[in-house]
């Protein structure tokens, strides 16, 4: 899993780098992804370890980051829509454009995490009942 893991790093940072460089390298935030991937690329190195109860600690360490990258995409992603849907009391609905570069980088990252966590929750479940035959 620690491989896969390292799939995932190079898959965020290379979003994030998308991210950045779409928008004309104007907003920094677009390279969010990118931390992401980075953090889970460092543990996911240190997880390519010999010792069970390494690998086992980072791959705990690295679906936490998942799972919290995941949340946090999913909390802009909502942010953005309730702050582009919002109704002032004069002017009416807000109209303005969404930036579907910074939309398409949240789904991707909240997408990509997912299936992360996903394929780690299972591979845990997997070790466990390996170790109980």
């Amino acid at each position: 899993m620690a491989k896969v893991t390292l799939v995932f790093a190079v898959l965020l940072i290379a979003l994030g780098l998308a991210g950045y460089l779409g928008t004309g390298s104007q907003h920094p935030t677009a390279l969010i992804p990118t931390w992401f991937g980075l953090a889970l690329g460092v543990f996911g190195v240190l997880a390519i370890s010999p010792s069970e109860s390494r690998r086992k600690l980072f791959m705990h360490v690295n679906v936490t980051i998942g799972l919290v990258g995941f949340i946090g995409a999913v909390v802009e992603i909502v942010r953005s829509f309730v702050a582009h849907s919002r109704v002032a009391p004069q002017a009416g609905p807000s109209f303005a454009p969404m930036n579907g570069i910074a939309l398409g980088s949240k789904v991707s990252m909240a997408g990509l995490l997912l299936i992360y966590v996903i394929l780690c929750v299972r591979s845990f479940i997997a070790a466990r009942r390996a170790r109980l035959v």
